[in-house]
């Protein structure tokens, strides 16, 4: 099930801290959902800007769906990792995404 990373901060906040682990391809996608029900722990899964051109972001997001209806009782969060101005509003758009980061590394320290 897709909460807000909120959410999965709220629940864990003083009892256990929360993985984040940024997924490529199917095997890995496979992997982070049989390990999160195995160890019943919920899991932030991250997409990176990378990923996104690599994988193509509707490849991404149809594994991801594809393992929430596999694993339903699988709780996490879909996090964009590392992404420019345009990719964040991409993600934000689309509805799909709990939370997004921008990397302003490149900026000066005054506008990052």
């Amino acid at each position: 099930m897709i909460v807000t990373t909120k959410q999965l901060f709220d629940q864990a906040y003083g009892k256990y801290a929360i993985g984040a682990y940024n997924i490529n391809n199917a095997e890995q996608t496979m992997g982070l959902f049989r390990g999160s029900i195995q160890s019943q722990s919920p899991f932030i899964l991250q997409i990176s800007r990378g990923a996104r051109k690599y994988t193509d972001k509707r490849m991404l997001e149809g594994m991801i769906r594809a393992a929430d209806e596999i694993f339903p009782e699988a709780i996490f969060a879909v996090h964009l990792d590392h992404g420019d101005e345009e990719t964040c509003y991409d993600c934000i758009e689309s509805g799909f995404y709990s939370s997004v980061m921008i990397d302003a590394s490149h900026f000066a320290f005054e506008e990052n």
